[in-house]
Parts: C-alpha cells; sequence; structure tokens
C-alpha cells in the first residue's frame, strides 16, 4: 500500500478543503436552523465532482477510486457535517442503481445524483424497529406490470429527496433476509406521504418518515431479483460504512485543529493554555486516536478498489470511528470551556451532529456482530 497521494488526489482533496471552508463552513448554523440544505449546495457538489465521484463517466460519475471518494467526504464534512450526507447517500444509492437497476432507469437517476440535480434516498430501517432491518413492514405485491406498496420507511432527506431506495417483503412465506426484494421508488407517486422527524443533530439532513398507501411502481423499478434484493443491494453498505467513518473524523479534525489554535492563544496563569500538559496531551491523544481510525477507513476503501474482502473493516470503520470523533470533540468543548458550550462555536453542533451515527446506519452493536460473524462464523457468533 503507497501512503503518497497522487497529484490528482491532492489536486482534489485541496479543492474539497477550500469548498469546505468558503462555501460551507459560514453556512453550517444557518442550515440547521433552516432546517435543509441549500439547492444551489447541491448543484455546486455537483460540479465539483464531490457527490459520488466513482460513479463511471457514462453515468455521470468521475470515475474515480473509493479511496478518493472518502477523502471529499471527509473535506467536504469539515466545513458542514450534514452536506457531507449528500455525498455518502449519493454514493450508496448511485452505486446500488449502477450495479442493480436495468440500464435505463440507472441512466434516468443516477447522472441526475452525481449532478445534484436530484437527492435519491434510501429507505432500509422502520420507525417500528431500526435495527431489525431485515423484517421490514413495507409489503410489495406484485399486480401485474406493476408493484403495489404499503408501509413506512425511514429516510433521510425525506423532505427533499425524489425518490428514495426501498427494501420490501415480497415474499410471505420466507423470514429474516429471504423473501426481501428492493425498489426504486419516485416519491411524487400517489399514495406517498412524509412525516418530518424533530432530531437533535443532523436537521439539515432532514430525517423522517415515509408513507406508502397503496402506492403502485411499475415492476422494471424492481432492483436485482426478487426476493434477493436484501443480499443484493446490503454490500453497498460496506462502502458507505467506510464513508460515514470518514464522516465523522473530518468533523472531529477540524476541531482538533481550532482547538490547538484556541489553547495557543488562550492564556491562563501567565502563559498560553498549550503550555499545560493536561491541555495539550488530551489534543496528542486526540491526534493519535483520529489518524489510527482514518487509516482503518483509508484501508477499508483501498481493499475495496482492490476488489479484496473489506466487510469486517467496514464493520469496524463504522462503530467506532463515529464514537472516537463524539469523544475528540467533547474533549474539544471542554478545553473551549464556556466559549464551546456556547453555541457561538460550531462544537456544540458538531457534537450533537456526530452523535446521530452512533445510531444511524448500524449501532455499534451490530457493527461488533457483523465483526464477529467475519471473524468465526455464524454458528459461533451471538
Amino acid at each position: 500500500m503507497d501512503f503518497n497521494l497522487t497529484a490528482d488526489q491532492q489536486r482534489r482533496r485541496d479543492a474539497a478543503r477550500k469548498f469546505a471552508e468558503q462555501q460551507l463552513a459560514p453556512g453550517y448554523r444557518r442550515r440547521e436552523q433552516q432546517g435543509g440544505i441549500e439547492p444551489r449546495i447541491r448543484i455546486q457538489m455537483g460540479q465539483s465532482g464531490f457527490i459520488a465521484p466513482e460513479v463511471p463517466p457514462t453515468y455521470g460519475g468521475r470515475g474515480l477510486d473509493r479511496l478518493t471518494s472518502g477523502m471529499l467526504v471527509e473535506e467536504i464534512s469539515r466545513g458542514d457535517f450534514s452536506v457531507a450526507y449528500l455525498q455518502v447517500v449519493g454514493s450508496l444509492v448511485a452505486q446500488v442503481l449502477v450495479e442493480n437497476a436495468t440500464p435505463e432507469l440507472a441512466a434516468s437517476w443516477v447522472p441526475k445524483i452525481c449532478a445534484g440535480e436530484e437527492v435519491v434516498g434510501i429507505g432500509l430501517t422502520e420507525p417500528h424497529a431500526g435495527s431489525d432491518a431485515a423484517n421490514p413492514h413495507l409489503r410489495a405485491r406484485r399486480d401485474g406490470d406493476e408493484y403495489v406498496l404499503d408501509g413506512t420507511k425511514s429516510l433521510s432527506f425525506a423532505a427533499e429527496a425524489a425518490a428514495a431506495v426501498v427494501f420490501a417483503r415480497t415474499d410471505e412465506q420466507q423470514s429474516g433476509s429471504k423473501g426481501i426484494s428492493a425498489f426504486l421508488v419516485p416519491l411524487d407517486l400517489p399514495g406517498v406521504t412524509r412525516e418530518p422527524y424533530s432530531d437533535m443533530g443532523t436537521k439539515a439532513v432532514g430525517r423522517g418518515a415515509v408513507h406508502f398507501q397503496r402506492t403502485r411502481i411499475p415492476a422494471d423499478h424492481l432492483l436485482g431479483r426478487e426476493g434477493e434484493g436484501f443480499s443484493q443491494v446490503m454490500k453497498g453498505f460496506d462502502f458507505s460504512r467506510a464513508l460515514i467513518g470518514l464522516q465523522c473524523l473530518g468533523a472531529a479534525q477540524v476541531t482538533v485543529d481550532e482547538t490547538w489554535e484556541h489553547v495557543t492563544r488562550r492564556q491562563a496563569f501567565g502563559q498560553p493554555l498549550s503550555k499545560f500538559q493536561g491541555v495539550s496531551f488530551p489534543l496528542a491523544e486526540a491526534e493519535t486516536v483520529l489518524s489510527a481510525a482514518r487509516l482503518l477507513c483509508y484501508q477499508t476503501l483501498w481493499l475495496k478498489d482492490q476488489g479484496a474482502p473489506h466487510t469486517a473493516q467496514a464493520a469496524m470503520c463504522k462503530w467506532w470511528a463515529p464514537k472516537t470523533a463524539f469523544e475528540v470533540i467533547q474533549d474539544c468543548l471542554l478545553l473551549h470551556g464556556q466559549y464551546g458550550y456556547r453555541t457561538d462555536l460550531p462544537i456544540e453542533q458538531r457534537l450533537r451532529d456526530v452523535l446521530g451515527l452512533q445510531i444511524g446506519d448500524g449501532t455499534a452493536q451490530i457493527m461488533k456482530l457483523v465483526v464477529a460473524r467475519q471473524r468465526v462464523g455464524r454458528a459461533l457468533a451471538p
């Protein structure tokens, strides 16, 4: 593994950091208050190649490696944690569509995702049981050349998504992950209603519930084979879990950078705070654990680029990086004293935002179960 960045990777990462600092960071708090991301930001992200950049150019992407995609997520998150969701969700959904949708359906939607013209969400979990994703209440019944959907899904970007990839049970004779199919569902169809959630963080993402009542979709909106959607599409989550790890680390790293600057300027007892071991040592520890978590995420994406197994590493990224990022941001908040507790600084907002990814997209307990099963198999794991 070569730890040096290529000239192209460095150029793209620098461009993403500049965009984050100049275009995103000044509006971080405002987007939370407004509860949404401006469409112009999405378009700028798309024009810059920051959404699903690993998608082949034939579908509107840049054809980049996954490692570079992860670096871009990390940089975007330094400016606005919620805006980075556009890339995380965009990359996941675009990959699912390219690999599982009909060529016509993929060609219709994926270029719009990459360009930032449309947001397509992913509805895996449901309000009744977040972690029990293999037992959805959403049902899809075949009726001629259509499927009829009834049920509810939880969704990021529920307020503004034009469509969503959803998982529904199509075979009542099967249990667990068997008999579940995946569909692309436009959200402007009859029978679709939306219900916003009131979350403590990532308010700009606009999470909510999407209800389907006798919603009809064309049969060709089935993704992959009927009854096998869960196992087919879930493979894409190994990729997004590493991206989520870097999303959290980006928010934590910029907070550490700001805290180093704060403790070198802030005076106490006649000298800078950085002169005290009780201040500098926690920051040194933060740099260490963030570097280790970042390398784990990079390794996971590198393995994916090589076509090598990476399920266990992806699960490690998903449980450890959000936890580490939260703890680091909390320590930085305390080192800022009363200033950190105030809403004048972005630290408290980052703390709330990062906390959500210790829950969403797979809890730590589920991720540790994945790791255990990869090591000893399902028969011997919990």
